[in-house]
């Protein structure tokens, strides 16, 4: 990968991770389909006059926007709304195994037994945190990010058969497409929008806009750039650095505790994240690859 490149697959998990704990904050006065409703606007009326229409592509970018932005978000924020950011963080990492499940079940790529592991404990960590006692009072939250990151994995599939589309087009229209979307879903399923538009502080109207700003529009640009450049399993592991920002971000800025249940089913996560999405004999010097061979 190019020097840019690495510098924008490090800040994109530096980004998401902040945004994550941001979004808890927000949380605290919006509803949470409302909440991403605004994020996506923010996103369209800052990107969508800088950017050309794909006209050819727009039916399959409604397509991503359903299944990446309207499904996916409103099961995450549901399941962070009602959880510590640091630990929904760590559950949202269960898209990596979730993207290498859908490739080897519909893409017919090889799992290998060290995918298969890192998934098996990638979901045994997840097991583990669910053992800590106020995950345990009630799952339902687990579960809709669980569906969150099941969904993601997908719509990554399908930005990924895209092509290069380019990172600010690609978001742009995603968000002017979901954000319609969202706002239906909030006035259907959820109350207390306009109370929340009205009470709400200068402060999080500045996070609202840095979820739209910074983590959609400049975070998912670059995703969505390294996507169109790079194998999805040489830039996936850059996003172990999720979790780390995410945890540290609410440990320090919402005062959230982190127990040793929590931090070993992390660790353990973490750690099958790993397995999954890191070539180790891509860490060897080439000789060392060639006597292997």
């Amino acid at each position: 990968m190019k020097i840019l490149d690495v510098l924008f697959a490090i800040a994109v998990p530096a980004i998401w991770g902040l945004g994550f704990t941001l979004a808890k904050f927000v949380l605290a006065e919006f509803p949470p389909i409302m909440l991403i409703a605004l994020r996506f606007s923010v996103t369209a009326l800052a990107l969508i006059w800088f950017v050309r229409m794909p006209r050819k592509l727009l039916p399959r970018i409604f397509l991503v926007s359903v299944v990446s932005a309207t499904i996916q978000y409103s099961l995450t924020y549901t399941g962070l709304d009602g959880m510590d950011a640091s630990t929904a963080g760590i559950v949202i990492q269960l898209e990596v195994p979730f993207a290498a499940l859908i490739a080897a079940i519909f893409l017919k790529e090889h799992l290998g037994w060290r995918r298969a592991v890192g998934m098996a404990m990638a979901f045994g960590g997840v097991a583990l945190m669910c053992g800590e006692p106020k995950v345990q009072q009630n799952m339902l939250p687990v579960f809709f990010v669980m569906g969150g990151a099941l969904t993601w994995a997908i719509g990554q599939v399908m930005v990924r058969a895209l092509g290069q589309v380019g990172g600010f087009t690609l978001i742009a229209w995603v968000a002017a497409m979901a954000a319609p979307q969202l706002f239906l879903s909030s006035a259907a399923f959820e109350s207390g929008q306009w109370e929340a538009l009205r009470d709400a502080t200068w402060v999080t109207w500045a996070a609202i806009l840095y979820l739209g700003l910074i983590m959609n529009g400049v975070g998912y640009a670059m995703w969505y750039h390294l996507l169109g450049r790079y194998p999805v399993n040489q830039v996936m592991p850059y996003l172990l650095l999720v979790p780390v920002t995410t945890v540290a971000t609410g440990v320090l800025l919402l005062g959230e505790e982190l127990t040793w249940i929590v931090a070993l089913g992390g660790l353990v996560v973490v750690s099958g994240i790993a397995f999954i999405t890191v070539d180790l004999d891509r860490l060897l010097p080439a000789r060392l690859r060639a006597a292997r061979g």
